[in-house]
């Protein structure tokens, strides 16, 4: 952790090669949200390329090195919130990448689980990907949505148990 507070403030500094390592430590981890969010592969990677040139155009306002991911995250989701918006009818792509296998038993679970996220609300796939991939809390959700904490726990605990429920339906 101290050395990406080092690569933080030499990227504030102007250092490319910084900023380099510490978006190639993050990519997956955006990728993986912004796919989770939009449901397409190719929107994921634009939006992500988006996220990435607006962070290191405006890398110097970070206020703190240590909020850093929370930072490039809200950047990340501001900017699916705005796809969102720019395509409320899109159709659902699935990839062969998307979430890490290793914690489930099957192929099929994983796809099940795909099919039943992707068929969540918009908002409530940008809530819970926000809490389990970004690690937001209700708290930095609430502000970043402009909502109420008690508003994102009710919406993301009634989005997770519709999932549980069409999992355990079939």
């Amino acid at each position: 952790m101290k050395q990406n507070l080092q690569q933080i403030k030499k990227a504030k500094a102007g250092d490319t090669d910084a900023f380099a390592e510490l978006y190639s430590s993050i990519y997956s981890d955006l990728y993986r949200f912004a796919l989770y969010t939009l449901k397409n592969p190719t929107d994921a990677e634009d939006i992500v390329s988006e996220t990435v040139m607006d962070a290191y155009i405006s890398i110097h306002k970070l206020r703190s090195a240590e909020s850093f991911k929370s930072w490039i995250f809200k950047i990340l989701s501001t900017k699916c919130k705005q796809r969102f918006k720019e395509t409320q009818s899109s159709t659902v792509e699935l990839s062969e990448t998307f979430p890490d296998k290793g914690s489930f038993t099957s192929l099929e679970e994983l796809m099940d689980l795909r099919h039943h996220f992707f068929q969540l609300e918009n908002e409530d796939r940008l809530i819970i990907s926000m809490h389990i991939f970004a690690g937001y809390t209700s708290q930095e959700i609430a502000k970043i949505l402009h909502m109420n904490a008690n508003t994102i726990r009710s919406k993301e605990h009634r989005a997770l148990k519709k999932l549980a429920d069409q999992l355990n339906s079939q």
